[in-house]
């Protein structure tokens, strides 16, 4: 695996993140009929909260990203993007797995939405999310926390 660190981000993160969006998620966003170059962009600007986000970081550079956003009843994981070069080195699953840790310590379920026939879907289920509903372009996942001492 490789090494990388996770910190909080910032303002200044927006437009690398923004186009790091706007890779990661083409091929599904084409696969679907739904990519627009601008609008991808776009939709990360809209949400951005640095509160709620961290910056993947792999030798000091940004590699990648990740939202967790309170909700009333769960949790949102939003915006995980890792770069894709980097994928399937198990970065993301680290990252995964130490922001749903927290979650556990919490008692706090986890919601997330996944594009329909992305490979990211197969990442969410191992760990545990389940679809709860669907429409031709998302699913719609839920993950209730682990019990004390199980990942």
């Amino acid at each position: 695996m490789v090494d990388w660190d996770i910190r909080p981000a910032t303002r200044a993160d927006l437009e690398p993140v923004v186009e790091l969006r706007a890779v990661v998620m083409r091929p599904d966003l084409e696969r679907l009929g739904r990519y627009d170059e601008h609008r991808v962009r776009q939709r990360l600007r809209d949400r951005f909260e640095p509160a709620h986000t961290w910056i993947i970081e792999v030798d000091g550079a940004l590699a990648g990203c990740v939202a967790l956003r309170p909700a009333e009843d769960a949790h949102w994981l939003e915006h995980f993007l890792l770069d894709p070069r980097l994928q399937g080195r198990g970065i993301g699953s680290a990252v995964l797995r130490e922001l749903l840790g927290r979650c556990d310590r919490a008692g706090v379920p986890v919601r997330l939405n996944v594009l329909q026939g992305s490979p990211a879907r197969r990442l969410y289920e191992r760990f545990g999310f389940e679809p709860q509903s669907e429409d031709p372009v998302d699913v719609f996942m839920l993950r209730a926390p682990a019990p004390a001492g199980k990942p």
